[in-house]
This record gives C-alpha cells, structure tokens and sequence, in this order.
C-alpha cells in the first residue's frame, strides 16, 4: 500500500497537480438548500478557492471565498459554496494558486430539494459503512496486511448515492499517532489519500461518526487523555453540518428530504469497559437526554440513530451496548414512554453485517442495522449471538449498505440493500414507516 500512495502522489503531482501538489480530495461535506461544505487539502501552503455553477446555467459561474492553507492544520481548506439554489446540481473547480486543477472523473455537488408544502419529499438514496483500514507497511502490524480490496470505494461511487455515512473506525489510529497531533493529521491524511476514495469524496456528501479507532487507541474511553486533539483533527477533516456540544463530542444531526439522521458519540463520555464504581454511562446523560429531546422534536418517518457500536444485540460481549444494561434500558424505555415513532439504529464496529431486531411489549421492534467492515479483516458473529439476528442478513466479507427510502409523505418506505466489495447486492429487506409505529 505504501508504494501505492507513492505512485499516487507521484503521478498526481506529475501529470495532474505539479503547480496545485494536492494531496487529497476535494470532498463535498453537508448538503443544504442555501449552502454546501467544500473541502480539499494541499501538499504545502496554497491559496485555495472553489469556483462552482448550475450546470443548467454554466455561462454564471461564482466563487467561494479564497483561504491560504496551512502546515497547523495539515493544509487543509474548507470553503462554503453559498450561492446555490434548493434542488439544483452544480459542477464545481478547484483554484490552487490561481491556477485550475484538472481531474479525470467529474465533480458535482447538490443542494438539498425545497418539497415542503409543495410535493411529496423526494425519494433519496445513502451508503453507509464502517472499519476503513488503509495499510502503512511501516506502521502496521508485521504479518499479513489488515486492509485489502480498496475498490469497494469505486463500487461505492458507482452506485451514486445522495450521501454516505461513515460509520465509525473510519481511520485507524497506530501506536505512533495517538498521543501527538503529529501522528493523528499523519494517519488521517495517509488513509484520505487512497486513490481509490478519491471519486467517491468528491461527489458524494459526506457525515461521519467516529469509533474508537479514529477517537484513540484501541477499546478506547472517556479517560483517553488525547481526546481534544482527536476531536479536532476529526473535525478538520470532516465535513458535518453542525456538533450539539462544541468542544465535546461529534454528537450532531442533520436532514435529508424527510427523514433526520442523529449522529451519536459512543466514545467521548464512556466509561472504562472494566470499571467497576461509579455510574456506567455509554451516550451520557448530556447526550441522552439531548437525544430524547431532539427525537421527540422531531417529525421525521425515518430517526436514523448512528452509532459506532452495537445497540441492538443483546449479548455482553465485546462493547456492545448491552453491557451498559441500565442506561440501555433507560433509552428504550423513553423511547417507549415518549411514543416516538420511526426510530432505526445504524451501527458498525464488528467486522461483519447483519440486522439485529429488538422485539418490545406493546410498541414496534427496534431494528439495528450493522454494516462492517469495508477495508477491515473481516470477522464473523461468535456462539453468544446465536439466533439474535434477522435469518439471512449476515454477511462475513467486505460490504457496505445501500439504503433508499422513497413513497408517498403518509407512506415512506426503507429499502435497505447490502452490498459486496464489487457492488452486487447480498440481501435486501424493506421496512414501512408505518411499521415502527
């Protein structure tokens, strides 16, 4: 892989980028009716801007303001493109130095559609994954290399959802990286910069949680004494359209069409796996109750619950959830008590997918839908999960999810759709709003 990315960089810097030296992206971040995230990093300082049109309109161009970058915050630039319309398309260009960088695939952004009170919401489509592992020879693990099969990434982009959900373990921080801000802009660039993402980013919007491996070192918790420097390199290299808490957390939520993904932080304010006083928090009181809240709040068919772990699976084992009984308790039952309706968890983590399903007395079932890993040694469920999850949706090898929710506003439908590293489709089960009632 190393020899990879000095290919990559080489032919980039060679054929395409020998005035610009980019060294990854651009990606889209947040979609929204009246503005849109736009980011790219350099390979050293450079004024960076991006100039963008409706391509209904091309004669009309506009620009983002222009920013220099700098080696502080690893040369990367985020711009906001806010001269755009609701449910409009628009190609966009990258200005290094005032020169334009050339690429040989397109790039194209969206604004998200004004339906209210006007049409039905528009049907949409998003991928989701999680445990991105990109190999460093020098760094790794001496054996056989933990990442493999890259061009999931293009099977990603071909599929041309709307947006993609990053899952947790998006990065893999080393022994060399956590403890130092060096390291952590290190590993994040190393693994931006994989080819075969490159496509992917720049025209499809991306959200992201994180897990432990890109919150710290393995299995890692509250008492992690680098979390503020991964937070913020974190930060800088996403794109997400808000953070509920500032300086704690990538707590966050946003909406697409009609449906609202809340975006969940399982590391920031958990405690130790093995402690045995105190209280046993995994969201945290501050974020549940923020949670509920905002649940409550909200009218959306579909509550999308992102999470780096399992919810769902009721087996102790690993971090799941269920190893905080009360407070995952605590959450269903408010969920109950509160009768707030279309709530589906989305989860990574475990090297495998599958849909776990959680019967409750009296209300609708609680689904949690794992998707792992995308570049990650794969893994499989062990003998404690016997019989937890819905028959036929396991699946032991790279993959990523496909979700497309379409119908009429009273009658929304979740056609969930899993995916092989090639694009094939494994399984597919689809899920009425009117069901999780």
């Amino acid at each position: 892989m190393r020899k990879t990315l000095l290919l990559f960089s080489a032919f980039f810097s060679i054929n395409l980028f020998s005035f610009a030296q980019i060294q990854s992206g651009p990606m889209l971040g947040y979609s929204e009716m009246k503005e849109v995230l736009l980011w790219v990093q350099t390979q050293k300082e450079a004024n960076v801007k991006f100039m963008y049109w409706d391509i209904e309109k091309p004669s009309t161009k506009f620009s983002t303001d222009e920013i220099k970058t700098n080696k502080s915050e690893a040369f990367v630039a985020k711009l906001i493109a806010d001269n755009v319309l609701p449910g409009k398309r628009y190609a966009y260009e990258v200005y290094v130095d005032k020169k334009k960088v050339d690429f040989n695939y397109p790039l194209e952004f969206q604004t998200q559609s004004l339906w209210q009170w006007r049409t039905d919401p528009p049907a949409f489509k998003f991928a989701v994954g999680s445990c991105t592992y990109v190999n460093e020879e020098a760094f790794d693990r001496p054996g056989k290399p933990y990442g493999s099969e890259y061009e999931i990434f293009t099977s990603i982009y071909k599929t041309k959802p709307d947006f993609m959900l990053w899952g947790g373990d998006n990065v893999y921080l080393r022994e060399p990286d956590w403890n130092t801000k060096t390291g952590i802009l290190h590993r994040y660039t190393h693994t931006r910069s994989l080819p075969e993402m490159q496509p992917l980013l720049a025209n499809v919007h991306n959200y992201a949680i994180w897990d432990d491996h890109d919150f710290g070192p393995n299995d890692s918790d509250r008492g992690f004494v680098s979390k503020q420097q991964t937070l913020d390199v974190f930060k800088l290299f996403w794109g997400n359209l808000n953070y509920a808490f500032d300086k704690e957390g990538v707590t966050g939520s946003f909406q697409w069409a009609d449906c609202q993904f809340f975006l969940l932080d399982d590391r920031w304010w958990r405690t130790p796996n093995d402690r045995s006083t105190g209280s046993r928090d995994y969201f945290g009181q501050k974020q549940l109750q923020w949670l509920i809240d905002a649940l409550k709040f909200s009218n959306a068919p579909f509550k999308f619950l992102v999470v780096g772990g399992q919810v769902g699976n009721p087996a102790k084992i690993f971090e799941n959830y269920a190893n905080y009984e009360e407070e995952r308790n605590q959450l269903f039952d408010l969920i109950a008590k509160e009768k707030i309706p279309g709530v589906i968890f989305i989860s990574g983590d475990r090297h495998w997918t599958s849909l776990c399903k959680v019967e409750r007395a009296g209300t609708y079932p609680l689904y949690d839908l794992t998707v792992s890993a995308l570049t990650s040694g794969a893994s499989a469920p062990v003998k404690e999960e016997k019989d937890v999850y819905v028959e036929g949706t396991g699946v032991t090898k790279h993959n990523f999810g496909l979700l497309e929710v379409s119908g009429k506003r009273t009658d929304r439908v979740l056609k969930i759709n899993i995916m092989d590293k090639d694009g094939k489709e494994v399984w597919s089960k689809e899920i009425k709003a009117s069901e999780l009632k």
